[in-house]
């Protein structure tokens, strides 16, 4: 690679959930910066169209990989398919997640473990997975896409803060595990993130008003910016960041 080329010049990346929301941010951005990649998600023909589509803008080869996390054995399935597809990967961007928001007195059962499976089960089995097989093919990055919710409570996030706060701590293992053998391991913590999802949760304004008020930036953030810091984590420019937390929230914990 000389200096001209972009930073990620036919890296092969998997990116989780990586169709829409802040997934779909990341993969555009990863492949105008030259990967190959594989984007998973729940919907096989979805998949295979934005991958149609975003393989003629970009140039770049992009792969679709129809995978539900919320089953048992899809971090498996996905980490075969995924490292077949691309003749190996050097980057996994665990981005999909979900939210059930409500009173922690109200939580069902079920809810509970719907949304420890997604956000932290299969993110945490995939990293480990495909983490070893990177360290065996010579090094790799891994970036958890978590939360500012996983380093500061939220009320009615009871389930959704804790998998983010267990999947940091997650991400930090791995990076202790496998940073000496050429696997940097981080996470990415933004404040809310303008998504559909995001919007859902936070639309109305006399909830958002209350948060707002407490991020000094006086606003929330783009997909576009958390697709920028993974951009970096995964770029050679971040070499000596292992084991720790990019905050993307305005100033949110500062306060």
């Amino acid at each position: 690679m000389t200096a001209a080329d972009p930073p990620l010049q036919d890296a092969r990346v998997l990116v989780t959930g990586g169709a829409k929301g802040i997934g779909a941010a990341i993969s555009e951005r990863l492949a105008a910066a030259g990967a190959d990649l594989v984007v998973s998600g729940r919907h096989a023909a979805e998949l295979d169209a934005y991958a149609a589509e975003l393989s003629g803008r970009s140039g770049r080869r992009v792969l679709g990989v129809a995978a539900d996390l919320a089953e048992p054995e899809a971090p498996e399935l996905l980490a075969d398919a995924a490292w077949t597809a691309l003749g190996g990967l050097d980057v996994l961007v665990n981005n999909a997640g979900m939210s059930i928001t409500g009173p922690a007195a109200q939580l069902r059962a079920a809810d509970w473990d719907a949304v420890l499976a997604v956000n932290l089960r299969a993110p945490a089995l995939l990293a480990a997975r495909l983490g070893a097989r990177m360290a065996d093919a010579g090094g790799g990055r891994i970036i958890t896409i978590a939360s500012a919710a996983g380093l500061r409570a939220l009320p009615e996030h009871y389930s959704y803060c804790a998998s983010k706060a267990a999947l940091i701590m997650a991400t930090r293992v791995l990076a202790l595990e496998l940073g000496p053998r050429g696997v940097r391991a981080n996470s990415i913590c933004p404040t809310v993130v303008l998504t559909e999802m995001g919007i859902q949760v936070w639309g109305e304004q006399a909830k958002s008003a209350p948060m707002l008020a407490r991020i000094p930036a006086g606003h929330f953030a783009q997909p576009v910016d958390v697709a920028e810091a993974v951009l970096y984590l995964a770029s050679p420019a971040a070499e000596m960041i292992n084991g720790t937390e990019l905050v993307l929230d305005g100033g949110y914990l500062a306060t």
